[in-house]
């Protein structure tokens, strides 16, 4: 009976949260929110990769278009997509600012453009073939230049990291929310590399990320019976989606019934602006135009 009652309230929670991004879908095409293509123009994504805060948030965005909605885009929406797409490869190769993200980016879009293309007449691809060949001809050079990138090396005799006390090395350390960061960082000097391999340091990562059923399932033990915080992160990270981590996102207000980025706000005429905005996350943002 109670095993009834908790899959009843589950049930309903699941429910409420579909029939919320029904409403928030309706209510979003009022306002000229139509398509996803819209939404680009409307929230001048172009421009906002220019803002490191929301960098991060446009590229998993545009990822997750690569892997699920690319076949929903219209012509002008494709054409949006792409130059949004070139803005932030070539900013990359100009500032070098995380290229292993769109490094992720580009494998997942070339891969879906690989399927598509080899099942063209089977799946719905809007535009010509020869367009989206050009395009994936275009991915594969990204990823070429992109894997050819060298970070220049800065001659500076101030202070580097090498120069900096134990303590305030292990505090960068403990501020990274993403394993990889943390293993590169611990690439650059013998020091950084033991301060990278600290138990407590990816335990802490762990329980930050997932939660405390899921390291049951993927217990990993050393022989002498210690937890592999490290590889459990990694197995973990395999089966659960990591909590993610942006400067800035779009929130909804439920009172004025618009999109807009956190940071930069909007003048809310509610008696209680902060109880009306809602956090909208790049999947919720997929989700609204998906019904």
């Amino acid at each position: 009976m109670e095993k009834y009652s908790i899959m009843k309230s589950m049930n309903m929670h699941r429910k409420k949260g579909k029939r919320t991004i029904l409403e928030m879908t309706q209510i979003l095409k009022r306002h000229g929110y139509c398509t996803l293509g819209e939404a680009f123009n409307r929230l001048d994504f172009s421009s906002a990769i220019q803002d490191t805060r929301r960098f991060n948030y446009v590229v998993k965005l545009l990822q997750l278009i690569a892997k699920s909605q690319l076949t929903s885009l219209s012509g002008v929406a494709q054409k949006n997509y792409f130059n949004i797409l070139d803005k932030i490869v070539q900013k990359v190769l100009d500032d070098h600012h995380n290229p292993r993200l769109i490094k992720d980016l580009l494998q997942d879009l070339s891969s879906t453009l690989c399927i598509l293309i080899r099942g063209v007449g089977k799946s719905v691809l809007v535009g010509n073939i020869n367009i989206w060949i050009c395009r994936l001809e275009t991915i594969l050079a990204w990823q070429q230049q992109l894997q050819d990138l060298q970070m220049t090396k800065q001659v500076n005799n101030g202070l580097t990291l090498s120069d900096l006390p134990l303590h305030m090395l292990n505090n960068i350390l403990y501020r990274f929310s993403d394993g990889w960061d943390i293993v590169t960082l611990g690439q650059v000097t013998p020091t950084l590399y033991m301060l990278s391999e600290d138990r407590q340091l990816w335990k802490k990562l762990c329980q930050y990320h997932f939660a405390e059923k899921q390291f049951c399932r993927h217990l990993i033990l050393s022989e002498k019976g210690h937890i592999e915080w490290k590889l459990m992160y990694f197995a973990l990270q395999k089966h659960y989606p990591a909590k993610e981590q942006y400067g800035d996102t779009l929130h909804f207000c439920r009172h004025c019934s618009i999109l807009f980025w956190k940071d930069s706000g909007h003048p809310c005429t509610a008696a209680d602006p902060d109880s009306c905005f809602m956090p909208v996350s790049p999947q919720h943002f997929i989700d609204l135009f998906k019904f």
